[in-house]
């Protein structure tokens, strides 16, 4: 049976988004992990969850059913997360300072991530003849990895608990204003899944394109490529 090229279309798309996809919510939990490690919280090592491996980190509607369901209904905004990485403030060396970094640690990773794909891109350009069979799929991954990376960072900054936003909040505020704070927690699935509804999230593109083009058009001039790239 052949495919209807919309279907065919969407089924690439799928192929092209969801390893940088994994990869950006594997890495943004194991930088939560890792720096929590290194601030005294060794809860994340200790349940094996400090690991590049993406199956402790998979939870099955955040990594599969609603990034794929995104990805084949063509949506703009893809939403989608991993299982959270197991953190416990009170054995940090340094409250505050733990809390701000730790927060701070999944968003920095795909920012980082973004800017080594944006690399990525460039080297393929530059140097991978393109005749390789593989040479465009690889381009649309990276591209897929840079806004996917820059996208998760941004949303992740956003300061509704319990989203890292609200921790890097919450590190700057006496206990009973962040414990009111946290407690608007339980009402944050709502929030969000309201926000998502309405569109109002599509803001977030705009800053999401920007850093994509400014990141891909620095890195083509570091390359010494044609700035209109991508």
């Amino acid at each position: 049976m052949e495919l209807s090229p919309e279907i065919a279309t969407r089924l690439q798309t799928v192929a092209i988004q969801f390893v940088p996809f994994v990869m950006a919510v594997v890495f943004h939990e194991y930088a939560h992990g890792f720096i929590a490690y290194k601030y005294g919280d060794k809860t994340a090592y200790e349940q094996g969850r400090m690991t590049l491996n993406p199956v402790p980190h998979i939870d099955p509607l955040g990594t599969i059913v609603f990034p794929l369901l995104g990805m084949l209904s063509g949506i703009s905004f893809l939403f989608g997360w991993a299982k959270p990485v197991p953190i416990n403030p009170t054995r940090f060396k340094e409250y505050r300072k733990g809390l701000f970094w730790v927060s701070l640690a999944g968003a920095g990773m795909n920012f980082l991530l973004a800017i080594v794909s944006s690399m990525a891109y460039c080297a393929l350009r530059a140097w991978a003849p393109a005749d390789f069979y593989l040479y465009e799929p690889l381009l649309g991954m990276c591209v897929a990895s840079i806004t996917l990376n820059f996208a998760l960072g941004i949303f992740n900054l956003i300061p509704i608990p319990p989203l890292d936003g609200s921790k890097v909040v919450q590190s700057f505020l006496p206990y009973e204003a962040a414990r009111k704070y946290e407690s608007i927690a339980q009402y944050s699935f709502f929030i969000v899944m309201a926000l998502l509804i309405s569109g109002a999230f599509q803001i977030l593109a705009y800053p999401v394109l920007f850093l994509s083009k400014a990141t891909l058009t620095l890195m083509a001039l570091l390359f010494n490529l044609p700035v209109e790239i991508g």
